[in-house]
């Protein structure tokens, strides 16, 4: 069973940068796709990026599309969430997902492991 376990959060002025990792233990990430959620205050859990086992294929949601980039590092066994021009609205609780399966999914339901999940505050 894969255990993660994110890092990288904190607080940030608007329009900084932040890189999370999500460190990945007990498996290999290369048989699974990856991805990033959110989830801020009295709101739901909403994706913002996901990648496939070997990296090729990538996604990102409208809302973050051009500021934020996900990327792995099966080597490393970690995965990357690089955040730059970071907006108030960003402000959340970030979690990290694993599917089993080459392709990720935008649907939560369809991750079999998750991460603590690490908080990101966006001062205006």
């Amino acid at each position: 069973q894969v255990q993660l376990a994110e890092s990288g959060g904190g607080l940030v002025q608007a329009g900084g940068s932040l890189r999370l990792s999500c460190a990945a233990s007990g498996g290999t990430i290369s048989n699974y796709a990856m991805g990033w959620f959110r989830q801020a205050i009295g709101k739901e859990r909403d994706i913002v990026a996901a990648i496939s086992s070997r990296g090729g294929t990538t996604y990102h949601p409208d809302s973050v599309k051009g500021r934020f980039t996900i990327s792995r590092d099966n080597a490393k066994n970690t995965v990357y969430l690089q955040m730059n021009s970071l907006k108030p609205e960003d402000t959340a609780v970030y979690y990290c997902a694993a599917r089993t399966a080459l392709l990720p999914s935008t649907n939560q339901n369809n991750y079999d492991y998750w991460g603590q999940g690490t908080p990101v505050t966006v001062s205006s």
